[in-house]
């Protein structure tokens, strides 16, 4: 079991019963277990098969497969995360661990890597893609005249900005050979099976790891509208800008479109996503005698501003009982961004719950626990944080009052300042976030 403790958890009533509902949630999407219900044998019984398996959760999602079907794969690649497990259990399999959230070198090889397999796919065999979170950072194979620094250069700009996902990934699909319908094209004609564990809210295919094996609906003109809005025309690479100015003018091919005939024997489903972690946290918590709801799986923006709103909420249940009375859980999933103003170290979850700190001050029996379900929260080695009634307190105790570690960005040495940094390590899944406000 995950370790879903910090200092002040150890010492609350409801800490053990909050450890076991967030174990309940990330339980549920475990990809192993969500591949073998998922797989459908009937479709691998009589074809030879290639299996990629990409994403944060590539490793489990690939061992749930090659048990269930040992002797349909004939070669198998896998693309995880540095620091993940890198064993080759498998004699046809290649495992390479590449970088994330910015590509690396080993991104590029991994690219290279599957566009060589994919290029000798006969049409009678099968390719079953295992698709997970990070596959955007950890495949890449830029388009000519793109090098991998531009790549890396621009997606720092963009994730510092505060851009949502969609963008961010609508820019990659432009200037990557392997994304936004890049694997369909390169596989074609052998029919492409794409399972996917969705770390995009709503569940947009073309999305989720910027889309290899789908059809892509965005444009060039849709890039240059995102790299405008953000005030990142004149910052991004030039060769960047030119390739995206030349698509505009039909100077390099669109990505593949719905209706291409590369997509005409595909098959994708998505087998895990937040809502099936938050209905798993509900009935756990139901278990653990809490009322309970689910305000919703799909809250987005400012962390921040996200946070205080959070805020409100908990104020409203302590003083009205109101939307949960007494002993509550309320589960809420999403994916906030973070615009960066300064140098500090923290994530999304973690940034979340510091600007909650102040509008908690003084309030009874009420903790919010705010967590990314890969255990990884930004480039930190934390999950997210724990906030309670006693946090300003004790922070300003220590001479470390919120709003300066708010305004550089610094929620982790905030939190860490009071032993309530979430560190539970990478749970090999990957589905955006959670948070819970508990009172009792």
């Amino acid at each position: 079991m995950l370790p879903i403790e910090t200092s002040t958890l150890r010492h609350l009533p409801i800490g053990q019963p909050l450890a076991r509902i967030v174990q309940a949630a990330l339980a549920a999407v475990a990809p192993g277990p969500l591949v073998r219900r998922a797989l459908p044998l009937a479709e691998f019984a009589t074809k030879p098969l290639r299996l990629l398996a990409i994403g944060k959760a590539s490793v489990p999602m690939a061992h749930a497969a090659l048990d269930a079907l040992p002797d349909q794969v004939h070669t198998a690649l896998i693309v995880t995360k540095e620091g993940e497990a890198t064993q080759e259990w498998h004699p046809r399999t290649t495992v390479i661990a590449a970088g994330h959230p910015i590509a690396n070198a080993n991104s590029l090889v991994a690219g290279e890597t599957i566009a060589r397999s994919l290029a000798t796919t006969a049409a009678d065999e099968r390719v079953l893609v295992l698709l997970s979170g990070g596959g955007s950072a950890l495949m890449v194979l830029p388009v000519p005249g793109v090098t991998l620094s531009d790549l890396q250069q621009m997606t720092h700009l963009l994730l510092a900005s505060g851009a949502p996902i969609t963008a961010v990934n609508t820019v990659r699909k432009h200037l990557d050979l392997v994304k936004g319908g890049g694997l369909a094209r390169l596989a074609y004609p052998a029919p492409i099976i794409t399972l996917i564990l969705s770390d995009v809210l709503g569940n947009p295919l073309d999305v989720i790891a910027s889309g290899p094996t789908v059809p892509d609906p965005s444009t060039y003109g849709d890039t240059l509208a995102i790299l405008e809005r953000y005030a990142l025309t004149e910052r991004v690479p030039a060769a960047i800008l030119t390739h995206l100015v030349r698509g505009t003018r039909g100077g390099w091919p669109e990505t593949p479109k719905p209706g291409d005939a590369i997509f005409s024997h595909g098959y994708t489903t998505v087998i895990g996503d937040i809502e099936v972690a938050a209905k798993a946290a509900l009935l756990q918590a139901q278990v653990e005698g809490f009322h309970t709801a689910i305000l919703t799986t799909a809250m987005e923006g400012e962390a921040r501003e996200v946070g205080r709103f959070f805020a409100s909420i908990a104020q409203e249940m302590v003083h009205s009982g109101q939307p949960l009375p007494r002993p509550a859980c309320l589960i809420i999933g999403g994916e906030t961004t973070v615009t960066l103003h300064g140098t500090g170290r923290g994530g999304r979850n973690q940034e979340v719950a510091l600007a909650m700190v102040e509008a908690l001050a003084g309030l009874d029996r009420v903790a919010v626990l705010t967590l990314a379900t890969d255990g990884v929260d930004g480039p930190t080695d934390a999950a997210g944080a724990v906030v309670t009634g006693t946090s300003l307190q004790r922070a300003l105790e220590l001479h470390c009052p919120p709003t300066d570690f708010l305004v550089r960005n610094d929620a982790m040495t905030f939190f860490d300042g009071l032993g309530d940094v979430l560190r539970i390590g990478p749970t090999s899944t990957n589905v955006n976030d959670l948070t819970f406000i508990v009172t009792w």
